[in-house]
């Protein structure tokens, strides 16, 4: 019954925050309502028993929308994507083709014909999921993962020169930042 009520609760969450990316008229908001649909998805995926692949999902998505909402506030014209705008283009145009492909999806779920299940379910579908997917390679993909994490911690550690401790000094108590620009975000 619990999972039910988390399943239907997810689903329309999902559903009616990806509308809502089309609804808000801001980049920021529509980054965010994009967000809670995908986090949504990823704990659908974590209730279906895939685990790993739904923290990831979270974690991928997480990380991309933080990453997407810096660069809005760094390059947009807009400061941070609150100015109103609208998200669609050629509405008529973009309407009729997701009509189109709707129905050509629902046709094809509703006519196909869906094969019988052979066996039982996996002891462990993360595991079973993994080797379907990477198969002897797992371990790699895993140490590659670990390896692109590392370099991007330590890109961001060298290309910062300056830290807090180096603005307002080892106890923090400065009462302006020590900014070798006159203008930013210290002044």
């Amino acid at each position: 019954m619990l999972d039910d009520v988390v399943f239907w609760t997810l689903g329309v969450l999902a559903v009616a925050s990806g509308v809502m990316v089309f609804r808000f008229d801001s980049m920021a908001r529509a980054t965010y309502a994009l967000l809670l649909s995908l986090l949504c998805v990823g704990g659908l995926v974590i209730l279906l028993g895939l685990d790993y692949l739904g923290v990831v999902i979270v974690l991928m998505m997480t990380i991309e929308m933080a990453i997407m909402a810096v660069f809005m506030v760094m390059y947009m014209m807009n400061p941070a994507g609150l100015m109103p705008m609208s998200m669609l283009h050629n509405k008529n145009g973009a309407a009729v083709l997701c009509t189109v492909v709707f129905l050509l999806l629902a046709t094809g779920i509703l006519t196909a014909p869906w094969p019988r299940r052979s066996g039982r379910p996996d002891d462990d579908p993360t595991m079973a999921l993994g080797m379907s997917l990477m198969g002897p390679h797992m371990l790699t993909m895993m140490t590659l993962g670990f390896a692109l994490f590392t370099t991007i911690v330590a890109t961001v550690v060298l290309a910062t020169r300056r830290g807090r401790y180096d603005r307002f000094g080892d106890d923090l108590k400065a009462r302006t930042a020590d900014d070798p620009v006159r203008g930013g975000v210290g002044r």
